[in-house]
């Protein structure tokens, strides 16, 4: 083997140690993603579960730009595909509205497969880059853990005439909505983290995420581009509120929630 060869070997042994390191690191944070929001699951109250909740939203969204700035310098690919995630009743619709929100915040865009009886969904399909796609599935996955038990709690206000069902409905959706809020307000955190160190001759983040979107809309128009859009739900419970406030961040000055967020910072 001649210099030449020594050089290209050791190029393409340089490239392929690089682009295992970059899997490897991919997934300790999707590990470490994984792991927080197991603890928010298993969590003994509500503000342990929204300290463990917060944290993985942040680590989530400043995964999500890496993952991005990292395929848009070519040192590792990440294509566009799909994943379809089955739905099952009850309040198969409003899980699906909730898997529409955390997509939506991952740059990612969803098609409703309906079931067979009405107002059910048989599966939704998330289309949208890998790296995307694999926090979407892993953060769905949790909060509907999570928002499935909250959901056996609740009830409508004894006094009221209303019904169980129309109440978790509404419920669900306020659950979802503020869940999108909140990973909204971690993304645009961590665009506006990476883009306050930026230096001169890179691309900003927001650059960067807003072709992907571009790139994820125009693969989703030519595949599923003579979809109609489904008309707006009108649903008649009163849950809502009591959902959104199962989402929001709950009280974090409270003082077992503080030694919480500690052994986070700490581990």
């Amino acid at each position: 083997m001649n210099q030449y060869d020594d050089l290209v070997l050791a190029r393409i042994t340089g490239a392929t140690a690089e682009r295992k390191r970059s899997v490897d690191t991919e997934d300790q944070k999707l590990e470490t993603i994984r792991k927080l929001l197991a603890k928010a699951e298993r969590a003994a109250t509500s503000y342990e579960a929204d300290v463990y909740n917060s944290k993985a939203a942040e680590i989530m969204a400043k995964h999500g730009v890496d993952a991005a700035m990292v395929a848009s310098s070519g040192e590792k690919q990440d294509v566009i595909g799909s994943r379809r995630i089955t739905m099952t009743d009850p309040y198969s619709t409003e899980k699906a509205t909730l898997a529409g929100c955390v997509a939506a915040t991952s740059n990612c865009r969803v098609v409703r497969h309906p079931g067979f009886g009405r107002g059910q969904t048989a599966a939704v399909t998330v289309m949208g880059f890998e790296s995307d796609l694999n926090r979407v599935e892993l953060t769905y996955t949790s909060l509907l853990l999570q928002a499935t038990r909250s959901l056996t709690r609740q009830r409508p206000p004894a006094w009221s005439k209303e019904s169980t069902t129309a109440f978790r409905r509404t419920w669900l959706i306020g659950f979802a909505a503020e869940v999108h809020r909140r990973l909204t307000d971690a993304g645009t955190s961590a665009v506006r983290d990476h883009d306050a160190q930026l230096t001169a001759g890179r691309p900003s983040a927001a650059l960067v995420l807003a072709d992907r979107r571009s790139l994820v809309d125009r693969a989703y128009d030519e595949q599923f581009g003579n979809l109609r859009t489904a008309r707006p739900r009108k649903l008649s419970g009163t849950g809502y509120r009591a959902g959104a406030e199962a989402g929001r961040r709950a009280d974090v000055g409270h003082k077992r929630v503080e030694s919480v967020r500690r052994a986070i910072d700490r581990g």
